[in-house]
């Protein structure tokens, strides 16, 4: 009974919390970009983006390219890792250009209104429509391409309207008591992904080639 009453009282500070915070965050009309930012830290930096692979080699390279530590910069309050110096400059010249969508944040997550896991290494990435997004982990990944154009929508929408300029882990907590009307657990997805593989039915199958959405 006690803890019933426990987990009621948290839930009612975060939805009474919370609701400024979405207010404030949809009004604000940020960019899609961040903040918040998703970072992690070594002993180079201290809010690292990416997992520190270089934002611009995506892009021009088609691959997480890891970072030099002694090639790095700061913008918009976090550190970004290149490559190279050419991709630094580069960076720098139009950094909304190659920044990630969320912020850094796992799409997936995003399309369920949680900011989480972080991503940018191999296999953790895709580009759509010229626009970097990352997973925490290739399950994440294959979990959201099975519905990627409705995924994409969804995950801007919580973006735009919860979590940009938002304190990110007071909407985690709220999503995580109050979730989304489409919430599936990991468990669900991931046998809704192998179903389909084996009956050959994803849209994006293991090994082929990936599937953009279309120009809206």
């Amino acid at each position: 009974m006690k803890r019933r009453q426990a987990l009621g009282t948290i839930a009612a500070s975060a939805a009474l919390l919370l609701s400024g915070l979405t207010h404030t965050a949809g009004a604000a009309g940020l960019a899609d970009q961040g903040p918040p930012f998703r970072t992690t830290s070594d002993s180079s930096a201290e809010k690292l983006m990416l997992l520190g692979h270089d934002p611009v080699a995506y892009f021009t390279q088609n691959q997480a390219v890891p970072g030099n530590p002694a090639i790095q910069s700061e913008h918009m309050g976090v550190t970004w890792r290149f490559a190279s110096p050419e991709n630094q400059a580069t960076f720098l010249r139009s950094p909304d250009k190659y920044m990630p969508q969320f912020g850094g944040f796992c799409s997936n997550g995003i399309n369920y209104a949680v900011p989480w896991g972080a991503g940018g290494g191999p296999n953790t990435w895709r580009i759509y429509r010229g626009k970097l997004y990352v997973f925490g982990g290739q399950p994440s990944r294959d979990q959201f391409e099975m519905e990627t154009e409705l995924n994409v929508q969804r995950a801007h929408h919580y973006w735009n309207t919860e979590i940009a300029g938002a304190n990110a882990l007071f909407v985690r907590y709220k999503r995580l008591i109050f979730r989304v009307p489409h919430y599936k657990s990991d468990g669900a997805l991931q046998a809704e992904w192998e179903s389909k593989r084996a009956a050959g039915t994803l849209p994006v199958m293991p090994g082929a080639q990936q599937v953009v959405p279309a120009a809206p």
